[in-house]
């Protein structure tokens, strides 16, 4: 995580906000659609049809993700950067949403004790407290057991 921090330091501090924004916007419209997985879109319009609420929940940043989100209508929680005078710092607005901070950030914008049943996906190690939070938990589209992921 330090060097995910460091490496945004170094190559967006002292960006336009404005072109950032752009460049995020553009991002999502051309890049995402061939990058989000067809399984995990037909996963996500398969809860929908159910009228479950989608969350999506990611250390990615929200400059194209929530464009990509407010497109398919689903609720995001994620990473942002923080802008000054215009300009980004290179540093996180808040924590960067990885490991404890996503399961932290969920519990604490959703009772989950009012879902009947929560699911959870990952596909890396920094999605394991996430997926604990959940009842059924799929992790690089498998659903995993009982056992806490990331515990042995």
């Amino acid at each position: 995580m330090l060097v995910r921090a460091a490496i945004v330091r170094v190559g967006l501090s002292g960006l336009c906000a404005i072109r950032y924004q752009k460049l995020g916007a553009e991002f999502a419209r051309s890049v995402l659609p061939g990058v989000v997985r067809t399984e995990m879109l037909e996963r996500i319009r398969w809860h929908q049809e159910r009228g479950d609420r989608v969350v999506v929940v990611s250390g990615a940043f929200d400059v194209y993700l929530d464009h990509w989100c407010k497109s398919h209508n689903l609720e995001l929680i994620c990473s942002s950067l923080e802008a000054r005078h215009g300009r980004l710092t290179g540093k996180y607005s808040g924590k960067q949403c990885v490991r404890l901070e996503k399961a932290r950030r969920v519990k604490s914008r959703y009772d989950l004790g009012n879902f009947t049943v929560v699911y959870a996906y990952g596909d890396t190690p920094e999605d394991a407290e996430l997926l604990n939070l959940a009842d059924r938990k799929f992790y690089r589209g498998k659903e995993v057991g009982a056992n806490r992921v990331g515990s042995n």
